[in-house]
């Protein structure tokens, strides 16, 4: 370990990770905001926390078989297909109709299950420039993704005060998620070739079409989930009002 010390190839090497790494995670920061802000302040501090310890943790894990899962085709876009998704479900609103405490519990879980889970599509890129970085090396790998955890948390938590602040920030963050995944796409080991060869326009559309897609869709779910909370409260107080004079007529 001390010879590493003094050595300028690690910490060339090291420097290369972590700016690898602050460049590459800009979309993690915005999954985490979006994932987190719901939460009460104490729970979303934890969501965050833990939800990008075990991001780079993943992060990790994937640099060390980055070699064999890229040679899978539809990697990448089974990848974009489930990034999609999750963009979508992060404009919905959440349902908070279990009661407080599990509410929160549940909330904080599945938020961290989110980042947790976007992160492992989202590095599928970032996995490969990190791993030539690091050239084999694991300790310095891990030591110096382990340093990109205070970057993200404050980046997530910098995003979700303007999420709180300014709305339009959420919707643009989901947009985000949708054109990485459409950039996803056109770069995955089967369809990538056949787009450079034959449609290589896709390579432009696709990431727009799925930021596109991603706030269509998501806007028309949360204006259906927003009707359904509105016709359930409609419901609940014409049942209460209905049953208020019976209760009165008791002796």
């Amino acid at each position: 370990m001390q010879g590493m010390v003094f050595d300028h190839a690690f910490w060339i090497a090291l420097i290369q990770i972590v700016g690898i790494d602050i460049v590459l995670s800009g979309d993690n920061a915005v999954v985490i905001a979006l994932a987190a802000r719901g939460l009460n302040p104490v729970d979303r501090k934890r969501a965050v926390m833990w939800g990008s310890t075990a991001a780079v943790a993943m992060r990790v894990t994937l640099t060390i078989v980055a070699a064999e899962l890229l040679r899978l085709p539809l990697l990448k876009a089974a990848g974009a297909l489930l990034l999609l998704w999750i963009a979508v479900q992060l404009l919905v609103p959440e349902d908070e109709s279990d009661g407080e405490g599990g509410a929160v519990v549940s909330g904080m879980a599945a938020a961290i299950k989110t980042i947790m889970l976007a992160d492992l599509v989202m590095s599928m890129d970032n996995v490969v420039a990190i791993a030539g970085a690091s050239k084999g090396n694991l300790a310095l790998l891990i030591f110096g993704l382990g340093l990109s955890i205070p970057l993200v948390v404050f980046s997530s938590t910098f995003l979700m005060k303007l999420m709180e602040r300014f709305p339009i920030v959420v919707t643009g963050g989901a947009a985000l998620l949708g054109f990485v995944a459409g950039e996803m796409l056109v770069t995955d080991l089967m369809l990538g070739p056949w787009i450079d060869a034959h449609a290589p326009w896709l390579h432009r559309v696709l990431p727009v079409a799925g930021a596109v897609l991603v706030v269509l869709v998501g806007r028309l779910l949360a204006a259906r989930a927003t009707e359904v909370e509105r016709e359930t409260l409609e419901l609940d107080l014409g049942e209460a009002a209905a049953g208020e004079p019976a209760a009165k007529g008791k002796p």
